[in-house]
């Protein structure tokens, strides 16, 4: 994708531009704290957003490992630097010394019209220096916050930017909170040419990420171009996840080792434990629970999942939450390592082997929520769902790709049950009699309707009440 190439983020950049024209009509500052994974596109956003405002602006870009003082002298030769100081020449050259003189330096230069400071990986500066959150606040409250500026703080770590702006923190309440996700399935198939099924596994390649999706010829379906990137080992689809990695756990630790397991397709508890212990035995109950917790919770690199219905169910069930990191666990970091070794025929075989049941597995949190999108908007044949899940029982016998209902995880009313059939061969009358075996299992589902996705397509004359493709799959952000 060419630089100059932009696709997508419109809610975004409306609300930043909403929160510029705010500025421009009170004179008074306003701050927005951005956080989002690696390589989700947020310097990239604020970029564009900066380019299109046409205002002037300062965008710093910390650096980790730098002490406090090396991040104050590059604050300051940025400043220097940038088109936001009318007079240039009277930001210091040397460094302030400190984040409390650099911020004063900061308001001397800011014009009496609206303009933009952009800060980018806040959490890195606020590890340097434990008076930098609070060297902030005051800078902002005295000396930022009466002027005409929009202030963007940006960071990659998810956890201390929630932290940044909690209510036990300086920068409490100052700053509103956006959270950017990737791009979404409509806008990589906008951005890469595709359309249906490929636009679907482009995006489970991708995980909707512009760092990999720039790598990405145009019109080229997510097996070729995985393909041709095993030609490579230094191809961002590689290398992005790989970087998520090291970055989140840059030790091979037992969260490692948890978030690995389920990369590897272990889905219950018992079973994430058995595979991510060692020579002594599985982990722990004890260990494993606060490590899912945190995984979850804190870092957000894992999603939980309840069975749906009108009863409580168990056992939850983890996966990975990002798309490409979890085909990355699941095969490609694999598929690298092989062609590392130049054994490239190796690599696209192991890519082209488990690609069906990766790619099945995956595309069901991606169809859940497309149906849950599309009965927000009012695009089912149900008024009153709001939750769109899957239900199974202990022994996993049967499992129920898809549940609608007007709650979760415990339902009032259980609206229908549904199968996601994503492989080549239609959806038939065998697949309808399982289905309706088991949504009968299911508490609640009493006189509920049933719905067919399939990747191929369903037999004519089945009684079905939602029958969807990948098309309407990808519809459902339009």
């Amino acid at each position: 994708m060419p630089r100059t190439a932009f696709v997508g983020r419109g809610a975004e950049l409306g609300a930043l531009g909403k929160r510029l024209e705010r500025v421009r009509a009170t004179g008074a500052g306003a701050a927005v704290a951005i956080r989002g994974r690696r390589q989700v596109g947020k310097s990239r956003l604020v970029q564009e957003f900066c380019d299109r405002a046409q205002v002037p602006y300062f965008f710093f870009t910390a650096t980790k490992g730098m002490s406090p003082v090396e991040s104050v002298d590059a604050f300051c030769a940025e400043l220097r630097e940038s088109p936001l100081p009318a007079r240039p020449e009277a930001v210091p050259q040397a460094g302030a010394g400190n984040w409390p003189d650099a911020f004063r330096i900061l308001s001397t230069t800011l014009p009496d019209h609206p303009s933009v400071v952009v800060i980018d990986e806040v959490p890195w500066l606020a590890e340097q220096d434990e008076l930098f959150d609070g060297a902030l606040q005051t800078a902002w409250d005295r000396l930022l916050s009466d002027r005409p500026v929009l202030l963007l703080l940006l960071g990659s770590d998810l956890h201390m930017m929630e932290r940044f702006t909690a209510y036990d923190r300086p920068f409490f309440g100052r700053a509103d909170a956006m959270v950017l996700g990737p791009l979404n399935p409509a806008e990589t198939a906008d951005a890469l040419g595709l359309s249906g099924a490929d636009a679907i596994d482009a995006y489970l390649t991708s995980g909707g990420l512009p760092g990999i999706l720039r790598a990405w010829p145009h019109g080229t379906p997510a097996l070729e171009f995985i393909r041709q990137e095993c030609a490579d080992p230094a191809s961002p689809l590689f290398n992005v996840p790989e970087a998520s990695l090291l970055a989140e756990f840059p030790t091979p630790d037992q969260a490692r080792r948890v978030l690995e397991a389920v990369g590897s397709g272990e889905r219950t508890q018992a079973n994430i434990a058995a595979t991510a212990g060692g020579r002594q035995g599985a982990l722990a109950s004890g260990s494993v629970s606060p490590l899912l917790r945190r995984l979850t919770e804190e870092k957000r690199v894992l999603a939980v999942e309840e069975p749906l219905s009108t009863q409580p169910g168990k056992p939850p069930l983890y996966r990975v939450a990002d798309h490409n990191l979890r085909l990355y666990l699941g095969v490609l970091r694999a598929a690298a390592e092989r062609s590392r070794r130049g054994q490239l025929d190796a690599a696209v075989k192991l890519v082209e082997r488990r690609w069906s049941s990766l790619r099945g597995r995956a595309v069901e949190p991606v169809i859940r929520e497309a149906l849950t999108m599309a009965a927000a908007a009012e695009r089912l044949p149900w008024d009153d769902v709001e939750a769109v899940g899957g239900w199974w029982n202990r022994r996993f016998d049967p499992e129920v790709d898809l549940v609608g209902a007007d709650r979760a995880p415990v339902a009032r009313h259980v609206r229908f049950a549904g199968s996601i059939k994503w492989l080549g061969t239609a959806f038939d009358a065998h697949d309808l009699h399982r289905l309706r075996e088991s949504a009968a299992q299911i508490p609640g589902h009493d006189s509920g309707g049933l719905v067919a996705v399939s990747l191929s397509g369903v037999v004519s004359g089945l009684d079905l009440d939602l029958v969807w493709g990948p098309d309407d799959v990808v519809a459902a952000w339009r």
